[in-house]
């Protein structure tokens, strides 16, 4: 690939476990590439271990971007992420790489080929009274926004409560502010290949078990001390395993105990993974794990 090509991208996604980190360091160096990190806990600095990051010794095989460069309490965002993002693959397709990007945070995926809609700031009173309206915000919808309300679940009351305070707000439908973000998407006219993979449940649940018992082996349990005295609320306090192993350390738990809740989070984290998936693959192809 050279930079005068026709832009492309690699997109290597799946569930925790799956096996992304190991096909997207094997395509980057069969293909000239640069990793570009689209998981959200692999960006913060002190949790090499619990969020699985790429071990040093992989990273300097290939060039590898967006991982550990920000700190636990820093405040980090899809928006700031696909900004960083659009950097890399900017500068990957200049130096004549293919930027592949991995990592199982859907909402990243999702904004490099969709974009991120430029709603204006809402006012907190707007957004506090649809968020607490306890009618039918699917008539109420409707009747301001029939063609938004078309598309959204009845049940699904997040969402609308989000179309109906951008709908009151802008007095535009939150479907034309999408369509703004679309045009502005960082992919947007790019050759994209998806590789999603394709590992049974059984299997997932079983490799990452065996995972965390090998990152309490690697050091886990010291980054959980290292940031026992941080915010619990933080973003980077969620990495799965961490609040286990800080609730070990406080002895309100032993280790054992630790570990078994951990997997079970984990378990969990991996369902509503795939939930969430399930909606986005039409259009990517599915892949076993590397051997």
């Amino acid at each position: 690939m050279t930079a005068s090509d026709h832009k492309r991208a690699l997109l290597i996604a799946g569930p925790t476990a799956s096996g992304k980190s190991a096909l997207a360091l094997e395509k980057a160096i069969d293909l000239n590439g640069v990793v570009i990190n689209a998981d959200a806990l692999q960006v913060y600095a002190p949790i090499r271990v619990l969020s699985a990051r790429p071990t040093p010794e992989e990273e300097a095989r290939v060039p590898h971007r967006l991982y550990g460069h920000v700190g636990a309490e820093q405040p980090y965002s899809v928006a700031a992420w696909l900004a960083q993002a659009r950097h890399e693959m900017q500068a990957a397709w200049d130096a004549g790489r293919l930027p592949i990007i991995t990592g199982g945070t859907g909402l990243y995926f999702r904004a490099l080929e969709l974009g991120l809609a430029p709603v204006p700031e809402i006012p907190e009173e707007l957004r506090a009274r649809w968020r607490s309206f306890t009618g039918d915000l699917h008539a109420e919808l409707a009747a301001r926004d029939p063609a938004m309300a078309a598309k959204l679940l009845p049940s699904d009351r997040q969402r609308l409560s989000r179309a109906l305070e951008v709908v009151d707000a802008t007095g535009c439908s939150l479907l034309e502010w999408q369509r703004q973000g679309l045009d502005q998407a960082p992919l947007a006219g790019v050759a994209i290949e998806r590789i999603f993979m394709d590992v049974p449940r059984d299997e997932l649940y079983a490799r990452a078990e065996a995972r965390f018992d090998a990152m309490l082996e690697a050091g886990a349990l010291d980054e959980a001390r290292a940031m026992a005295h941080l915010d619990p609320m933080l973003p980077a306090m969620k990495a799965i395993g961490l609040p286990e192993l800080v609730a070990h350390l406080r002895g309100k738990m032993t280790l054992e105990e630790a570990s078994v809740r951990a997997k079970t989070a984990t378990r969990n984290f991996i369902k509503r993974q795939l939930t969430w998936w399930r909606g986005q693959l039409p259009e990517w192809r599915m892949r076993a794990p590397p051997p």
